[in-house]
């Protein structure tokens, strides 16, 4: 699947008072585009998109005027506020003074996989909501700081944000999905058994969320829910878990080069390795390889 660029975004990004520190652009996410920037004031009309839009006001308080044949609604958002906008719908805007944002930008693909279904956004000006907005800023650290094997909590993250859109910010609220009594919650045995051989051919590749869904039969959202009903653990948490063990394993029975350890293992490189395992464990490669020798 192609990365997602700015060129499936509805041009906003393009414009010449926008300011990006920092893009997903290149690092291979595929249904899901993520902006940092700052902004000046402007006004301008903007095509429907093939993507939703979501907008995270990092600063302000500023006064957004929005509307499609006219500017219709005006609101004077605070830090923390949302702008959201659904994809295929033009646009017109007005920017009231200099902001700092975060754009996120998700196919439509995304969207129906994290609710198994279509699902269409409302049109959203100043709205607030915790999840979104930590998810947004969790989503731009993970590219302030990329690590290739990172691509499966970006894929987590991604999934979470649609999921969230869909249940909060769409059109029709969508009901809880209906229980049934007597079947047990989460994968069956065969499909962990498939996961885990999946991420042991793996563990030194980056392994897309997608992937580890196909390997049990199920939809992205679906086998995100049922993983961690059946293990306790996200996806990525556990794919970060097993990377520590073969990493300390191969520190302690091998010889092996501390940077081949952690190539070998999934960590895009040595430094990388020692911050997770000073994270999860309290230590450094180098420390626990002598620990192990006395």
């Amino acid at each position: 699947m192609a990365e997602l660029t700015v060129h499936d975004t509805n041009g906003i990004l393009r414009q010449p008072w926008i300011r990006p520190d920092r893009t997903s652009s290149g690092l291979g996410w595929e249904q899901l585009y993520v902006s940092t920037q700052s902004e000046q004031p402007y006004q301008a009309s903007f095509g429907g998109a093939p993507s939703h839009l979501v907008i995270l006001h990092l600063n302000g308080p500023v006064t957004v005027r929005r509307g499609h044949l006219g500017l219709t609604s005006s609101r004077t958002v605070p830090p923390g506020g949302l702008f959201v906008h659904p994809a295929g719908k033009d646009l017109t805007v007005e920017l009231g003074g200099p902001l700092d944002t975060v754009h996120a930008y998700l196919t439509d693909g995304l969207l129906a996989a994290a609710h198994d279904e279509p699902v269409e956004l409302a049109e959203e000006l100043g709205s607030l909501d915790p999840l979104v907005e930590n998810l947004l800023l969790t989503l731009d650290g993970v590219m302030r700081d990329w690590e290739p094997s990172a691509r499966t909590y970006v894929d987590h993250l991604g999934h979470a944000l649609a999921a969230q859109l869909g249940r909060r910010h769409s059109v029709r609220a969508r009901p809880a999905p209906p229980t049934v009594r007597g079947l047990r919650a989460g994968l069956t045995d065969r499909q962990l058994s498939a996961v885990r051989e999946l991420v042991e051919q793996r563990l030194a590749d980056p392994l897309p969320l997608r992937e580890l869904a196909a390997a049990t039969g199920l939809s992205v959202s679906q086998f995100a829910r049922q993983f961690k009903a059946r293990t306790g653990s996200s996806p990525h948490q556990f794919l970060i878990r097993r990377r520590v063990e073969a990493a300390c394993l191969l520190l302690c029975r091998t010889a092996m080069p501390i940077a081949e350890v952690a190539q070998r293992c999934g960590f895009s490189h040595q430094e990388h390795l020692t911050r997770v395992l000073r994270a999860h464990l309290g230590t450094t490669p180098a420390a626990m390889r002598v620990s192990c020798s006395t």
